[in-house]
């Protein structure tokens, strides 16, 4: 049974269930990343950035006793911003090659569409059966990243400090755990809005302007995920040099997963981004205790910042990949006019 599902009104056995679906795909297709917990779970399914909305579906089992919940076997969200709907799908390894997950990308297909929204974007893990699935149904490929990974047991704590004190003199390192304050928001702002790269990925967008980089931060706390912040300050001017982001989520709070690292065009050759990044971990090597692994995710022509994270010590791990389809032909190809 397939059925439109709120994640604020589910029940906590429906959480449950899906929380082992998820875990049990990710045993399956990427085994050397952490189980993910329950803590927040709710909130991380039903948060998203005002002006956004996401519509969920989940696909359960038959109950196998009267008053129980039936398994969730499957689920699809699709996130609509801009001018995109961004789709995610889950089906449990034991559901798989049913038909399953295209009636669920069908029902997500077809609202869209009524949204009038044009095409649906999707991330798709690289070496993941997920590859050929969307291919299959007519997804082309735009992007790609190399997602790596640092092994926090693994790094020399006393390199790691030397590096984080290897920036230009004039600059000042400030480390924020949990964003940064009111005051700097303009400038934070200004700092990621300069040195927008073009060729980023649109399926997982930034912030650059004020009010939306507050209205995330508002919505990472909301969903249970802690921001942490270290950036660099020009002594003589006072503007942000350069600025990085981890956060740390409640759902898997052993691995955190880096977000955006910016150094302004005026303030680069200062070997600011490693040591901004070097700083980073040492802070939190003591904030987050639990902490193993961070993961951050880089586009393959970034040949700058794959060479900080080498001498940081990260790994590549994965090619995470955005493919894209026009709606109404998915719609087509999915359920052709009898």
């Amino acid at each position: 049974m397939v059925r439109e599902w709120d994640p604020r009104t589910a029940s906590s056995a429906e959480i449950a269930s899906l929380l082992a679906t998820l875990n049990a795909v990710l045993a399956a297709d990427l085994p050397q990343d952490p189980p993910w917990r329950e803590t927040s779970m709710r909130e991380y399914l039903a948060e998203v950035m005002p002006g956004e909305r996401r519509i969920s579906w989940i696909a359960q089992a038959e109950p196998t006793a009267p008053g129980e919940t039936g398994a969730v076997l499957g689920q699809v969200h699709v996130l609509l911003l801009g001018d995109i709907g961004v789709l995610e799908v889950l089906v449990h390894p034991s559901a798989r090659r049913s038909g399953l997950g295209r009636d669920l990308v069908l029902r997500a297909a077809r609202r869209v569409y009524q949204e009038g929204f044009q095409s649906i974007g999707v991330e798709v893990v690289g070496d993941t059966p997920a590859v050929g699935f969307y291919e299959s149904l007519g997804f082309t490929r735009e992007y790609v990243e190399t997602r790596s990974v640092l092994d926090l047991t693994a790094v020399d704590w006393a390199e790691l400090a030397e590096m984080a004190t290897g920036v230009g003199s004039g600059y000042q390192l400030e480390f924020f755990p949990g964003g940064p304050p009111d005051d700097l928001i303009e400038a934070y702002a200004r700092a990621k809005a300069e040195v927008r790269d073009v060729d980023d990925g649109e399926l997982r967008p930034s912030s650059y302007d004020p009010e939306r980089l507050r209205d995330s931060l508002d919505t990472l706390h909301r969903r249970g995920m802690k921001p942490y912040i270290v950036l660099a300050r020009h002594e003589q001017s006072g503007e942000v040099a350069g600025l990085t982001e981890v956060v740390v989520p409640a759902q898997h709070p052993t691995r955190a997963d880096q977000y955006d690292t910016i150094v302004a065009q005026d303030h680069r050759g200062y070997g600011i981004d490693r040591a901004i990044k070097a700083r980073m971990l040492l802070e939190l090597r003591s904030a987050e205790p639990e902490l193993i692994e961070v993961q951050t995710w880089n586009a393959q022509a970034n040949e700058a910042m794959l060479k900080v994270n080498a001498e940081l010590g990260y790994r590549p791990d994965r090619d995470w990949c955005e493919y894209s389809v026009d709606v109404a032909e998915l719609v087509h190809r999915l359920d052709p006019p009898r």
